[in-house]
């Protein structure tokens, strides 16, 4: 299980350098929608496999209290991260984003 922050991410939304600076940081997430969201798609070995994934991110958003879209298809799952209430990205998207991929 990934480690989780024990310092709270500003909720202030990033400008472009910024999310620039953090892209580098998580490989593989790309931005989207004019940058106020980032994805990655995950490809799994199998339907159950997919599952535990998404539970396994279930449970590290809960502890980060910040929550993706998830869109699952048999053994590929798509993650997007935007804070809704900032109007795009924050801090919290990407410190979500390190911690799925064992980062964070």
């Amino acid at each position: 299980m990934a480690k989780t922050s024990k310092t709270k991410p500003s909720g202030e939304r990033l400008k472009n350098p910024a999310i620039s600076q953090q892209l580098q940081r998580v490989p593989g997430w790309k931005a989207q929608d004019r940058r106020s969201s980032i994805t990655k798609s995950y490809k799994l070995p199998s339907f159950r496999a997919a599952l535990a994934f998404v539970q396994f991110v279930g449970e590290l958003a809960e502890a980060h209290d910040h929550h993706p879209d998830i869109d699952i298809r048999y053994s590929r799952v798509v993650l997007t991260l935007s804070t809704h209430s900032a109007g795009g990205l924050t801090e919290k998207d990407f410190a979500l984003a390190r911690a799925v991929d064992g980062d964070g």
